[in-house]
């Protein structure tokens, strides 16, 4: 359904789900994600820390690099009692920001860009996401059994804690697993 004109399309992201979600939107892509260090001004908030971070990692291929290609990037942050909540460092780090989720509303913004040798186009996601109050049972055997070190807020919904835990969501599911797949269907059909 979407013709990149004889364009690569490049996905700069190393997940997983990111992977999958692209593959399930029908499109072919190669995976090159660079390597960059995640630092942003303090004073961001919301939206615009994953905005500036993707853009942040479009930045980083060369103009060389984009000839004849299109370039997604894309950054997730789950955002909690006006802070952001990163990937854990580690699992007792994790069990710690999924106390902080139980029982709370979150917020979880995702953002893409998309660069082209001609034209950068950025947009992002938000989702409201409630949990349930979770029991230290249940917080131990999800981070024991599951991989919460590679998620913001140490958490993904399309597992067991989601499963269980997430009473409702508000907006786009694919937005809290980390990949908007409207906003990069749209973005990429407006190219």
């Amino acid at each position: 359904m979407i013709d990149l004109k004889g364009k690569e399309l490049i996905l700069a992201s190393a997940s997983p789900r990111r992977k999958w979600l692209m593959e399930e939107l029908g499109l072919e892509f190669s995976i090159h994600p660079k390597n960059v260090e995640e630092v942003y001004p303090d004073d961001l908030k919301r939206e615009e820390i994953p905005m500036f971070l993707s853009k942040l990692k479009a930045s980083a291929f060369s103009e060389q690099e984009l000839e004849g290609k299109i370039v997604l990037t894309a950054d997730t942050i789950v955002w909690l009692n006006d802070r952001e909540l990163q990937k854990p460092v580690d699992l007792e780090d994790a069990k710690r920001m999924i106390r902080l989720l139980s029982g709370a509303t979150h917020e979880v913004y995702t953002a893409i860009t998309v660069r082209t040798s001609d034209q950068v186009i950025s947009d992002f996601d938000r989702t409201e996401v409630h949990f349930r109050e979770l029991t230290e049972d249940e917080i131990d055997f999800y981070v024991q059994k599951y991989k919460p070190l590679d998620k913001a807020g140490a958490y993904g919904i399309q597992e067991w804690i989601g499963y269980i835990g997430i009473d409702r969501i508000d907006g786009c599911y694919f937005n809290v697993m980390g990949l908007p797949l409207r906003k990069v269907y749209s973005v990429l059909t407006s190219l």
